[in-house]
């Protein structure tokens, strides 16, 4: 014959907040370890490398995608931009990239065009003066703002700093550096891992 316990109906209530609150508890319990798993903010701040598929982009145009939260632009320069850096070597503050190059360009693009391929600039769209983005100014030829002899590039609309079809400074101007160039490098001919290179991540 078996007895059964009976429950005060005074204290049924009581279990149930109980087993409720210790509910809650376990599921806050479950939330800071599956909290734990997710990527801290230094982590996200900090950004992955970013992969980009340059297939379809053609000459003369630039394409603009994301990286720690900063623009970065991949222009394909046509033969003429790319010969136009011949043309601007004597006007722009860094022609050689020898300023800071582990702040500003990678070793490997430190040359004329600041680049891996000589068609492709890859370049953190950020002016290196108060921080606002630049303009595109690729149309050779007077202009407002612009040089009569202008070849082409970029204007900061902020304080009038220029710069060429590599990203470097004009003299004179208020930006003290060329554009950055970040790390990046190819995963074959048509695309581009921005953040990353042979010795890592940046």
């Amino acid at each position: 014959m078996s007895i059964e316990k009976q429950v005060d109906p005074s204290r049924r209530g009581l279990l149930v907040a109980t087993a409720a609150a210790g509910g809650v508890v376990g599921l806050g319990t479950a939330g800071t370890l599956v909290s734990t798993f997710q990527p801290s903010e230094r982590a996200k701040a900090a950004g992955a490398p970013v992969e980009v598929d340059i297939t379809t982009l053609q000459p003369g145009e630039m394409r603009t995608v994301e990286w720690r939260g900063k623009p970065v632009w991949i222009l394909k320069r046509t033969p003429e931009m790319v010969a136009s850096l011949k043309k601007t070597d004597a006007e722009v503050a860094d022609p050689d990239s020898a300023r800071n190059p582990d702040e500003f360009t990678p070793e490997y693009c430190i040359n004329e065009h600041r680049s891996i391929k000589p068609e492709i600039l890859v370049a953190v769209g950020i002016c290196t003066h108060l921080g606002c983005s630049p303009s595109t100014k690729f149309t050779p030829g007077p202009q407002p703002s612009l040089p009569d002899n202008w070849e082409g590039g970029f204007l900061c609309p902020c304080h009038g700093s220029t710069f060429d079809m590599a990203g470097r400074v004009f003299k004179n101007k208020p930006a003290p550096d060329n554009l950055v160039v970040p790390r990046h490098m190819y995963l074959g001919d048509n695309k581009i891992v921005i953040g990353k290179d042979e010795k890592g991540e940046a």
